[in-house]
C-alpha cells in the first residue's frame, strides 16, 4: 500500500452514534467531491438499531469498522527482495547482494521460506579453506562449478552434484599423486598428460584442467571409461583453487532454525521491540498465508506511512478509535467542548455551538456549493433528529432545525413522522443484552484525575425505559469495577416527558450527581426534569463539581 493509494479515514467516536456514522459517510462523500477521492468513511464500533434503520431507510452502506489504527507492516516500504533458490553457488549470492545493494538473501522453495543467507554466512564459508571435503560435503551441483570457474564441461552431468571426495591440486609428479588422491577427489592440474592420466586411473571423480588446455582425446576416452567428469576452465591453477568454494550452493550456509519472521498485519509498535533485540539487519515478511513477499530493515520503520485521520463528532482522546497516538490527525468537524485531544501539528479544527456534526456537514456542502443528493441529506436530517431529539434538546439552535427542515425538502421526507419511526426502531430494547444496551452510545471522559462514562438511552416509552433499568443495574452493579473508571452515569432519557433518570455507579458517583444538581443529599432515587442533553446539561454540571 503507498502513500498515494492509502485512504484518509473520516471516523466517528467509539460506540458512534447515527451522528457520527452520518456525518462521516457525508463529509466523506464531501471530500471526494471535491478532491477527487481519497477519502472513506469509517466507524469505530458497532452500528446500534436506530443507526441501522437510518441507513437501511436511506439505502445508504455503513462505513468500513476500523478498530484501531495503529499501523502493521503493510504500512512499511517492504522491500521486494526476490527469493532465489538454495543450490545457487555462493558466488551467484554475493554477486545479487551487491548488485541489489543488499546484505541478506531470502531463499525461497514456492514462495516458502526455506531459509536466509547473509554477507557475514559467505565471509565465513571462506574460513573453511582448510577442508578439503567441504565441497562435497555441501553437495556443490557441477553447474555451479562450470559457472564459477566460467568453465566448460567437456565430460559428465552438469545437473550432478559432487558429493563426495576432496578437492586437491595436482602439482607433484605422478609418483607422489597416487599418494594423495583417493577416489571420488576433484582434481585441479593443468596440462601434463601424466597427471591427467594418474588422476584418472586413482578414479578421481572430475579433473579440472586449467589455463583452457587441450584435453586429448585419449584422456577423454579414458574418463569416459572411468565415470570421471572433465572441466576446462580458461583460469590458472591458483585462482581455481581460490575460486572453487565460491561454487558450494548457499543452502550448506543459510540459516534455517530460529528464523524470525513478521506477518503483514503484524503492528508495527510490537515489531519494534523484537527487531531491537535481534542483531540481524533485515527481516522477511509473509503474508496471511505464509508465503514470502519481501524484506524489512530497522531503517524502514522510520519511513513508516502513518494511517490519515479526519475526526468527526469527537475531539476527546477518551472516545477516539484506538492506536490514535500512532496515526495523523489531518482535521477535525464538531460540535462539543474542547476536549483533551493533542496532535502533533496544526489541524484545520472546526467546532460550532450548534446540536450536531450533521448541521456543521450541511453548512459545508452549502459553503462549496456542492449540491447535496436525497441519500446523504437524509442521512444529514436523521442525524440532526437524533441529535436534538427532534429539536427537543437545549442543545438544539435555530440553525439545525433550519438545516432539517432544508435536509427534509431535499429527500421528501416528513420529519415528525420519520423521527417517530426512527426512536421506535433505536429503542427496542426487548432482545437486547444489558451489555448491548450499556454499549450503544457510551462515552469516556477525563477531568484532571477523575475519569467517568457517560451512557444514554433514549426511549418515548417509560415502560421500556424501566425494563432497562431492571437490566442495567445488576449488569453495572456487578461489573462496575472492570469499566477501569472512578464513576459511571446511566441516563435513562424520556424523550416524551422530557426528563432523565439518572443511575449513578461507583463510591463518589450519586454524591458529585447530587451536587451537580443542587439535590437532596439523601436522595436515592434522581430523576432530573428537562435534562435530556448529555453534551450540554449533564456534562458541563460533572465537570464544574470535579474541577472544584
Amino acid at each position: 500500500m503507498s502513500s498515494e493509494t492509502s485512504p484518509v479515514y473520516v471516523i466517528g467516536h467509539k460506540n458512534p452514534d447515527t451522528d457520527s456514522i452520518c456525518s462521516a459517510v457525508a463529509y466523506a462523500e464531501l471530500k471526494n467531491l471535491l478532491h477527487g477521492g481519497g477519502y472513506c468513511a469509517a466507524r469505530a464500533g458497532q452500528i446500534n438499531q436506530e443507526t441501522q434503520y437510518v441507513l437501511n431507510f436511506f439505502q445508504a452502506q455503513a462505513p468500513i469498522y476500523v478498530p484501531d489504527v495503529m499501523t502493521d507492516v503493510s504500512d512499511i516500504e517492504i522491500r521486494k527482495t526476490q527469493g532465489v533458490t538454495g543450490d545457487i553457488s555462493l558466488k551467484k549470492a554475493w554477486n545479487m547482494m551487491r548488485a541489489l545493494g543488499v546484505v541478506t538473501l531470502p531463499i525461497t522453495d514456492n514462495q516458502r521460506l526455506q531459509g536466509l543467507i547473509t554477507i557475514g554466512d559467505i565471509a565465513n564459508a571462506y574460513m573453511d579453506v582448510y577442508d578439503n571435503c567441504i565441497l562435497s560435503v555441501a553437495g556443490t551441483p557441477y553447474k555451479n562449478i562450470l559457472e564459477t570457474l566460467d568453465a566448460e564441461l567437456l565430460l559428465g552431468d552438469k545437473n550432478a552434484l559432487y558429493d563426495r571426495g576432496e578437492v586437491v591440486i595436482a602439482a607433484a609428479n605422478p609418483d607422489v599423486m597416487e599418494d594423495y588422491i583417493h577416489e571420488g577427489d576433484m582434481v585441479i592440474l593443468g596440462n601434463r598428460y601424466e597427471s591427467q592420466l594418474c588422476a584418472i586411473e586413482m578414479n578421481a571423480a572430475c579433473i579440472i584442467v586449467c589455463m583452457g588446455a587441450k584435453v586429448s582425446k585419449t584422456i577423454q576416452k579414458l574418463a569416459q571409461e572411468h565415470n570421471c567428469s572433465i572441466i576446462v576452465t580458461p583460469h590458472d591453477t591458483f585462482t581455481v583453487a581460490r575460486m572453487i568454494n565460491q561454487s558450494m550452493p548457499i543452502s550448506h550456509f543459510m540459516k534455517r532454525e530460529g528464523l524470525v519472521t513478521f506477518k503483514v498485519t503484524e503492528k508495527t509498535e510490537d515489531i519494534k521491540g523484537i527487531m531491537g533485540q535481534k542483531r540481524y539487519r533485515d527481516f522477511p515478511i509473509l503474508d496471511l498465508d505464509g508465503n514470502y513477499i519481501g524484506m524489512i530493515s530497522r531503517r524502514n520503520l522510520l519511513n513508516l506511512r502513518k494511517r490519515r485521520l479526519i475526526l468527526v463528532d469527537h475531539n476527546e482522546a477518551s472516545q477516539t478509535v484506538d492506536g490514535i497516538a500512532f496515526a495523523d490527525i489531518l482535521e477535525i468537524i464538531d460540535h462539543h467542548r474542547i476536549g483533551t485531544l493533542e496532535t502533533l501539528e496544526p489541524v484545520y479544527f472546526r467546532n460550532q455551538p450548534v446540536g450536531c456534526t450533521a448541521t456543521i456537514i450541511y453548512q459545508m456542502y452549502q459553503e462549496n456549493g456542492v449540491k447535496i443528493s436525497k441519500k446523504i441529506a437524509g442521512l444529514l436530517m436523521a442525524a440532526i433528529i437524533s441529535d436534538t431529539l427532534m429539536f427537543r434538546s437545549p442543545t438544539c439552535t435555530s440553525i439545525d432545525r433550519m438545516a432539517a427542515e432544508k435536509l427534509s425538502e431535499i429527500c421528501g421526507v416528513e420529519i415528525e413522522e420519520f423521527a417517530i419511526d426512527m426512536f421506535s426502531a433505536g429503542s427496542d430494547m426487548s432482545s437486547r443484552t444489558p451489555k448491548e444496551i450499556f454499549n450503544q452510545d457510551k462515552k469516556k471522559f477525563q477531568v484532571g484525575d477523575h475519569s467517568f462514562i457517560v451512557a444514554q438511552i433514549n426511549s418515548m416509552n417509560a415502560i421500556e425505559l424501566e425494563e432497562v433499568k431492571e437490566k442495567l443495574v445488576p449488569y453495572l452493579s456487578e461489573r462496575f469495577e472492570g469499566l477501569g473508571v472512578e464513576m459511571c452515569f446511566v441516563m435513562l432519557t424520556n424523550i416524551v416527558k422530557e426528563d432523565t433518570e439518572l443511575l449513578c455507579f461507583g463510591e463518589k458517583a450519586k454524591d458529585v450527581a447530587r451536587s451537580a444538581f443542587q439535590l437532596s443529599p439523601d436522595m436515592e432515587h434522581i430523576v432530573l426534569k428537562g435534562l435530556v442533553s448529555r453534551k450540554k446539561q449533564l456534562i458541563p454540571s460533572i465537570v464544574t463539581v470535579l474541577q472544584q
